[in-house]
């Protein structure tokens, strides 16, 4: 039953966001009002995002997270329950609103994002104690930085205690990361921007991602996939320090970007919880067709593809 507590393979720490999108030939510049043509209000947020996408695949998930009191927040809660996820560490606050993202696409897909974290930086400690029970049993377990880092910091080392798998989307970056996410992170994955600011290296082609990535590694990391947008993705790994450049299907034309890293991250968690077996370079490259699907329609969740409307062979 949807919102039932029973623990699933995938556990996602993180954030919830109202997106609040607005559509329109091209981005403003600072002080300038232009129209849209189009506005609509989604569900967002990484977390939620990531935990969504491997719920339509498949994955029996859990989400941990909080929101306001308020109706986004029930909303959001209802939205759980559509796409199957269990919401029984849902909580809501009446100390802060639920968090919101207002964002702007242009006629090319591109966007920016202002958002506000509001109730998902009261996520804390003692909300992950009360889900010890689902973290520890899951096999896969997913954290990003739109909650107080502390908390996410928490969650991991839980994980890890437990010999959950870890994955790690350290977004929105911050420079001085605590050198604990490296060794806690079992697969670290990070867009070139994010790259840029942990590593302070450019990142403009396949072949700087793979000299960032050496960079990351050397931090403790297991496995590092820093993710390029219609570039594809570079892999890294303990294993195999040889960075390994993974294309993705190209897309004439892109809708909306917006969500499209969180699918990847979604798609990576369904993987690695339900086909450990798969080499992950195999899980990246499916992965990364799963997120060239949802940038073909508009919205963050609302663009994300069910396992029915995908290609048997990704299963």
């Amino acid at each position: 039953m949807a919102g039932a507590a029973a623990a699933g393979p995938v556990v996602v720490v993180g954030s919830c966001m109202t997106d609040l999108v607005s559509l329109t030939a091209r981005l403003p510049k600072p002080g300038e009002t232009i129209h849209g043509h189009e506005f609509f209000i989604g569900f967002g947020g990484k977390g939620a995002n990531q935990c969504v996408q491997a719920a339509r695949l498949g994955a029996k998930t859990s989400m941990i997270c909080k929101v306001g009191k308020d109706s986004f927040g029930n909303d959001y809660i209802e939205n759980f329950k559509r796409n199957g996820i269990s919401t029984e560490f849902v909580h809501q606050t009446k100390d802060a609103s639920t968090g919101a993202a207002s964002i702007l696409v242009d006629n090319e897909g591109q966007n920016v994002i202002v958002i506000v974290a509001g109730a998902n930086m009261l996520l804390n400690f003692e909300d992950l104690k009360k889900a010890t029970g689902i973290i520890s049993k899951a096999k896969v377990m997913i954290c990003q930085l739109e909650i107080a880092p502390i908390t996410s910091l928490e969650a991991l080392k839980m994980a890890r205690a437990s010999g959950v798998k870890t994955l790690f989307n350290p977004a929105p970056a911050i420079a001085d990361l605590d050198p604990q996410f490296y060794t806690l992170s079992d697969v670290f994955c990070c867009n070139e921007t994010e790259t840029e600011i942990l590593t302070g290296l450019q990142v403009g082609s396949p072949t700087d991602a793979g000299k960032a990535g050496a960079v990351l590694l050397e931090r403790g990391c297991k496995v590092v996939i820093i993710t390029m947008g219609a570039e594809g993705c570079v892999l890294v790994s303990e294993e195999d320090p040889v960075p390994k450049h993974i294309p993705t299907e190209k897309v004439v034309k892109p809708v909306d970007t917006t969500g499209a890293g969180d699918s990847f991250v979604g798609a990576l968690a369904f993987y690695l919880a339900h086909h450990p077996d798969l080499s992950v370079e195999e899980m990246v490259r499916r992965s990364n067709f799963i997120a060239s699907v949802s940038v073909r329609s508009s919205g963050t969740q609302s663009s994300y593809p069910f396992k029915k409307d995908l290609p048997g062979n990704l299963f």
